[in-house]
């Protein structure tokens, strides 16, 4: 099943895309934590408070991309690795 199986233990492929998923998901985490904070920062002065939406918008952009992130490495995974019993795994057996 999706997000079952620990991929770090996978084959060199799987092990080097997991990590770069993960690479890629935190920096997302952060970016979207620096566009909160900044964007706090910018509403306590009036003349920065647009630009501090547009940080608050980017950052929950950011916040939507994690999950999607997630899904994508699984399908990923799941493609490179366990072909064979994908079908399956998907009927829960």
């Amino acid at each position: 099943m999706l997000f079952s199986r620990d991929h770090r233990q996978g084959t060199d492929e799987q092990r080097r895309l997991y990590a770069a998923f993960e690479v890629t998901y935190t920096l997302v985490d952060f970016a979207a934590a620096l566009c909160f904070v900044v964007g706090s920062v910018m509403f306590f002065s009036e003349d920065w408070q647009t630009a501090g939406t547009w940080l608050f918008l980017i950052g929950s952009i950011c916040f939507a991309l994690k999950p999607t992130l997630r899904v994508v490495r699984e399908l990923k995974l799941a493609a490179i690795g366990d072909d064979k019993d994908l079908a399956q795994r998907f009927k829960g057996d």
